[in-house]
């Protein structure tokens, strides 16, 4: 049978014979086809990510070359004449026809996605992760979708990791977790589940002191990395195991017991997710990019709660894309052709009900991001960020509250701070120090929950200041309280707050 590798050495091979791809360029029209995931992908495309910036004047007989020579190594008995089979014409371009289980990429996502038993995601997962031979796509390191596409993999790789050690958990396999699970945390040191199942694993190992210095140590990584305090999830964890909650151990022998009691957890945050509003979250990407379009899509579909209801590849679709379908949320790009995502989250907000605008950035402008911050979205986020620090964007937006990614919170404050504006109070006056506390951890980017725990406080307090703060110096959202903080000095680029 044909088969195709990609994570790893990019490979072809026929039953346990390697198939001779050709050159690296050549290959590489194989793996872009491969990316695309079965879908058909233009030739001009092909030609625009093989030869970034100047395609060389013979790149439509070169590309329609490396086709032909790919499909008689592919289909070597294929007679002249006869149509291909593997890499097929598919107007106005090329498109690879596989079977999922043909492709080890595509398998692994697959074995990501599924649900099911402990024991067998355990089994499954192991499988799955066997399948690496070391970093996805490497030779194509320097072409863009390449890059992108090797970082979704390995995202997922990482995922697989995680789901993996918490059935092993589930499993009774503590002990065995440990030495994986602080190699794994050590690598990822910003990756919260990776600390929680390393915890939890020391935790039920007998090893109570080492796990809550796990734990230190995760608080102190978040701190000085992002100025941030530990999770929820992880605090919630670290007051139970101070607390010795029966819940947190689980006999090897009887997972069941274990399997009930996480059913009924997750069934009480159903329960109370549904009491306190709508379960889904109907989101709107747009992005001039298919792969990360693509990516963003992966995403979505992974995890609960979220419905992607469109795409959009500017900001003129962006807009008819909002009005078609009422959305909750709209991630968008921040330069787009045709109509810029900043004009366009400019007219969606200016709208009757509006949904929240989330922008991504690369990094733009400086100007750009300041002008967004201003027009009012509820958060920035870089196109680089892990899944979670997506999805916890989009729910933080939908609860009122707005997620800027530290990096550009520190970067717009180190471009404009003391800028002044004239729509902006030049002066906090009649602001007491509750207040200006409570600006700063704004402007820091935490959310009302993160600062309720830091000031020891009801959230629904925090929430009603915030709102009080927005009332009094006259903003449209709490984002602008992150400008009106470095524009009348109340924030530094030297640090967080003065």
């Amino acid at each position: 049978m044909l088969t195709f590798r990609a994570l790893g050495p990019f490979q072809a091979c026929h039953g346990g014979d390697l198939v001779d791809l050709g050159g690296q360029r050549q290959m590489a029209v194989l793996a872009r086809l491969l990316v695309a995931g079965g879908r058909a992908v233009p030739v001009s495309m092909l030609i625009d990510e093989l030869w970034p910036g100047e395609p060389p004047a013979q790149a439509l007989s070169t590309v329609q070359g490396y086709v032909s020579r790919l499909r008689r190594a592919l289909e070597p008995g294929r007679a002249p004449r006869e149509e291909a089979e593997v890499l097929v014409s598919a107007p106005p371009g090329y498109a690879l026809r596989a079977a999922p289980d043909q492709v080890d990429a595509w398998t692994f996502e697959r074995a990501v996605k599924a649900t099911g038993e402990p024991a067998e995601v355990w089994e499954r997962l192991g499988r799955a992760l066997a399948l690496w031979r070391g970093p996805a796509l490497a030779e194509f390191s320097d072409l863009q979708w390449a890059a992108t596409e090797a970082g979704r993999l390995e995202e997922l790789r990482l995922v697989a990791v995680e789901r993996r050690a918490d059935a092993g958990l589930r499993l009774g396999q503590s002990g065995a977790l440990v030495a994986d699970l602080e190699a794994h945390a050590s690598a990822h040191p910003l990756r919260e589940e990776a600390w929680r199942l390393l915890a939890l694993a020391l935790y039920r190992s007998g090893r109570q002191g080492d796990a809550l210095g796990a734990l230190r140590r995760a608080r102190t990584l978040l701190r000085e990395e992002l100025g941030l305090d530990l999770g929820p999830a992880l605090q919630r964890l670290e007051s139970d195991m101070l607390a010795q909650a029966a819940h947190l151990d689980l006999p090897p022998a009887s997972p069941a017991a274990g399997e009930a009691r996480d059913a009924a957890a997750s069934a009480a945050s159903t329960a109370s997710v549904e009491a306190s509003g709508p379960r889904t979250l109907r989101v709107v990407v747009a992005d001039d990019q298919a792969l990360v379009r693509t990516g963003l899509r992966v995403v979505l579909d992974s995890e609960p709660g979220f419905q992607l209801v469109a795409e959009a590849e500017d900001g003129e679709q962006a807009i008819a894309a909002v009005r078609e379908t009422s959305p909750d949320v709209v991630l968008m790009d921040i330069q787009m052709p045709r109509l810029d995502g900043l004009t366009a989250a400019r007219r969606i907000l200016a709208d009757d009900a509006p949904p929240k605008v989330i922008m991504m950035t690369t990094f733009g402008t400086d100007d750009n991001l300041y002008a967004a911050l201003r027009a009012g979205v509820s958060g920035f986020v870089l196109k680089t960020s892990a899944p979670e620090q997506l999805i916890s964007a989009m729910r933080a937006a939908q609860a009122g509250d707005a997620l800027i990614d530290p990096a550009v919170t520190t970067r717009l404050i180190a471009a404009f701070a003391g800028r002044a504006d004239p729509s902006v109070p030049p002066a906090l006056a009649g602001l007491g120090d509750t207040d200006l506390d409570l600006m700063k951890l704004v402007a820091r980017g935490l959310t009302n929950r993160q600062i309720a725990a830091t000031l020891s406080v009801p959230e629904h307090s925090v929430a009603q200041s915030v709102t009080r703060l927005l009332d009094h110096l006259g903003l449209h959202d709490r984002a602008q309280l992150v400008v009106a903080a470095y524009e009348s000095g109340l924030v530094n680029p030297g640090g967080p707050g003065r």
